[in-house]
Formats: structure tokens, sequence, C-alpha cells
């Protein structure tokens, strides 16, 4: 279902950027991303002060990385940044699907396929 909605609609990946681009990865047995996913690290969902930003900034946020009339998916190393994320999104009015498996769960299966570097692929 991961990688249809990364086809199909938007599938962003929660995780820091470098964890996307499979420059660093400290937990699973390869870096890198779902092919079409999008980085959207959880940490620009938030101020300086930790608290969610503005509804309206959040959503001109999701707006500018593909959410607009697009059904919305979102994953990250185990889950716990993607739920933070989702929630982000509600606050901007989008609704969206949690892969809860999420990149753990993924690049576990080495039949399936890996993309690196800042592009979706």
């Amino acid at each position: 279902g991961a990688a249809a909605l990364a086809r199909s609609g938007l599938l962003l990946d929660a995780r820091a950027g470098e964890r996307y681009r499979g420059e660093v990865e400290p937990i699973d047995r390869v870096g890198g991303h779902i092919p079409g996913a999008v980085s959207a690290p959880t940490t620009e969902n938030v101020g300086p002060d930790g608290r969610f930003l503005p509804a309206e900034d959040l959503a001109d946020r999701f707006t500018s990385l593909g959410a607009s009339g697009n059904e919305v998916g979102v994953y990250c190393g185990s889950g716990v940044s993607g739920a933070h994320e989702v929630l982000a999104l509600a606050v901007a009015g989008i609704p969206a699907a949690l892969y809860a498996g999420s990149w753990s769960q993924w690049s576990s299966d080495e039949s399936r396929p890996v993309a690196t570097g800042p592009d979706p692929q």
C-alpha cells in the first residue's frame, strides 16, 4: 500500500533528511527511502518552543509538498515520528494515514526497492 500511495498520492517520510537520503542509518539494515516518498521531517512541524506551528502554516507546508487534492500517507523509522506528522496534518485539516511498520518494516524485506538521494525517484 505504501508503494502504491507513493505513485498515486503523496507518501511523506517524516524522518530527518539525512536518513531519507540514505546518508545515515543508525537502526535499520539499509538507508534510504521508499521510492516516490517525499522528505518531510517532523522537525519542520514545530516552532522554536516545540509547539506545532499554526494550522495555516502547517497547511501551507503540506500543500507545498503536494498534499493538496491527494490521498496522503506518512511513515518514519518505526511509526513514532510518523504519528506526529499525521497529527500535524490533522491540525492543518489534511487527513492522512500512518504506515505503522514504517522504514524498519519496509527495509527488512530485501526484495523491496530502496531509493537514496534527495529526490523521491
